[in-house]
């Protein structure tokens, strides 16, 4: 299935109809521990079956102890009663830990496996995918998914076993009492099924809901500072609070589905066990059932019908992990538009590094009608240096996109070393690509360990190394705990310069033969820019380089420039010709070195 937008997604899936059937989809995270699973279903059963045996002793001791008026015959039954107690009390233990490990490793595993494949989808999901949503489901749905498999899940299947069983041994001692009560299942068996459907509905939104307001929060606080410079707290917290508020008014509404449906239950229930009683005392008097006998059916209807009102409860907490259950599975459904061949060509260790566009054309999902790049054609020699110039929205970054095989063209192909990259597997393709972005990623870490993400195996030497090479060893060192200094979410403790530098620093660590540079010196002072271009002089020495600059001073060393306008090539040539020429590269010229420079630079 191929990414879809995250809007239409939600709509399409929020629409489908609620079951249970999401819940199968986990089934084979418990099948990896048959042995644990095996262990819990024969510790329920036997805290079911002990459970089961309570009421038929409590028969014998009034029957048989007190009937013989012998206080030793009664202590004696005490005696296995206690024995009873001991034994429901190691079987439910045993069961509670089983199942609560259970629950941990399943929700553990599949928080883990949803994860994993959110790193591999492709970037056109998460152009309008909600990363804050995408966490409520990995923390809030996962906790939901727990609960389940943990103790609902345990408890449906030992409420069960108890229904059926105190249901069966109802018959067995008095088939008569027994109808008046099973007479009752019906009517509360109804109001479950239809109360499950809705409760599944109202859950399932307030999930969306609240994933919503998560979405909003992560991307605010992201954004703190810009937040606060337009004084936007109050407004933020407004909406936040009204998105809450949403998600709580939904979940009310569970709240009362769900309370409706056990007040009913236990309603129809009391009321059948105080006719049992009325009838059942007649009984007695009248001689057709003892006293012990009354007493047998009246726990073993009680627990029949305790069980049956649990299950009321737990029907809606499997409801609401059903709910939860079917959105990670709507993640774990969608497919990377861009994934490997089944049977990959693979990149030598060492590839020459040559660049081939041919008759290329693209555009971005949400502007189909807009292409960015239209009938591009261009080739770069290994080793070469090309710098791709052009106003804004020209579709520059677009190209190094397209390269990295984020996305593939809508027409055309794009070679390395003369395969096509969809012949290629993504990922060993990338590793033969170092990206300097304009926009830098830096991680909650130290700073060695943002360098080494181009290798995570470098040493700490090649690390350093790295950081020298990058002009970034200076101000390393200068910090109190050098190079494992911890930078904060997003490096916020690093300037624009520094983030970049570390970002430069990763790409001489990857020592990939093809190198991309997006507006690498951007966030540079003047003399930074100098330190680092020195930096990137030496780093794009014997490899193929590809440079986008809107600072056309950072080009002029490039051995070819390539002009973009509108997604097309509209001039090529070096910086002395291109200046001469009079076109939109010499306008562009004009406006950053005026007239008289630009005739010094030609």
């Amino acid at each position: 299935m191929a990414d879809a937008p995250a809007s239409s997604t939600q709509s399409n899936l929020k629409d489908r109809r609620s079951s249970f059937k999401p819940l199968t989809r986990l089934l084979p995270y418990l099948m990896k521990h048959k042995g644990m699973v095996a262990a819990a279903v024969v510790a329920l059963f036997s805290a079911a079956v002990i459970t089961l045996v309570l009421p038929a002793a409590v028969r014998r001791m009034i029957d048989f102890g007190f009937g013989a008026d012998d206080p030793a015959l009664v202590n004696s039954y005490f005696v296995v009663l206690i024995g009873v107690v001991c034994a429901l009390a190691l079987a439910s233990s045993c069961r509670y830990f089983l199942v609560m490990w259970i629950g941990e490793r399943v929700v553990a595993e599949v928080r883990s496996d949803v994860f994993a494949h959110m790193t591999r989808l492709s970037p056109s999901f998460y152009d309008s995918a909600k990363s804050g949503e995408i966490l409520s489901r990995l923390t809030a749905d996962t906790t939901q998914i727990k609960a389940a498999f943990g103790a609902s899940a345990s408890l449906a299947m030992r409420n069960l076993i108890m229904f059926f069983g105190g249901a069966v041994m109802m018959v067995v001692t008095s088939p008569r009492l027994s109808v008046i009560v099973l007479a009752a299942i019906p009517i509360i068996l109804v109001p479950i099924l239809g109360f499950g459907r809705k409760v599944r509905r109202r859950s399932r939104f307030a999930q969306d809901t609240l994933a919503d307001a998560s979405a909003y929060a992560s991307e605010m606080l992201g954004s703190v500072r810009t937040l606060q410079a337009f004084t936007h707290e109050d407004r933020s917290a407004e909406r936040y609070g009204s998105a809450v508020e949403k998600a709580f008014q939904a979940a009310r509404k569970s709240i009362i589905a769900r309370s409706a449906l056990t007040g009913f239950a236990l309603f129809v229930i009391g009321a059948s066990i105080v006719a049992v009683l009325w009838i059942g005392a007649s009984d007695v008097f009248a001689g057709r059932i003892t006293g012990g006998e009354l007493s047998q059916f009246l726990l073993y209807s009680i627990l029949s019908a305790g069980s049956l009102a649990a299950l009321s409860e737990v029907w809606g907490e499997l409801s609401q992990a059903a709910g939860a259950a079917e959105r990670l599975s709507e993640l774990l459904e969608i497919e990377p538009e861009i994934s490997a061949p089944a049977n990959p060509v693979r990149l030598p260790d060492t590839p020459k590094g040559e660049i081939s566009f041919d008759k290329v054309s693209f555009s971005y999902r949400n502007s189909k009608d807009m292409p960015v790049v239209r009938d591009l054609s261009l080739k770069v020699s290994p080793g070469e240096t090309v710098a791709v110039v052009g106003p804004s929205g020209a579709g520059k970054s677009t190209l190094f996109s397209l390269l990295m095989r984020y996305y593939d063209p809508s027409t055309g192909s794009i070679q390395l070393n003369g395969v096509e990259l969809p012949k290629l597997d993504p990922e060993n393709l990338r590793r033969h690509i170092a990206l300097v972005p304009q926009d830098t990623a830096i991680f909650g870490a130290t700073i060695a360990e943002n360098i080494a993400y181009g290798r995570p195996e470098a040493t700490r030497e090649e690390i350093m190394a790295a950081a020298d090479a990058a002009r970034a060893a200076q101000f390393i060192d200068a910090m109190t705990d050098g190079y494992d200094t911890m930078v904060g979410e997003r490096g916020i403790t690093l300037s624009g310069g520094q983030r970049q530098r570390i970002s430069i620093a990763r790409a001489v660590l990857k020592h990939a033969p093809v190198l991309l540079l997006d507006e690498a010196t951007s966030a540079l002072d003047a003399e930074s820019e100098n330190l680092v271009q020195q930096a990137l002089d030496r780093l794009m020495e014997g490899r193929t380089t590809l440079v986008i600059a809107h600072r056309l001073a950072t080009v002029l060393k490039a051995d070819r420039i390539i002009v973009m306008e509108d997604g097309r090539i509209v001039e090529t040539g070096t910086h002395a010709d291109l200046s001469k020429a009079g076109g939109l590269y010499a306008k562009l010229a004009r406006l950053q070195f005026g007239a008289d420079k630009t005739k010094e630079t030609a």
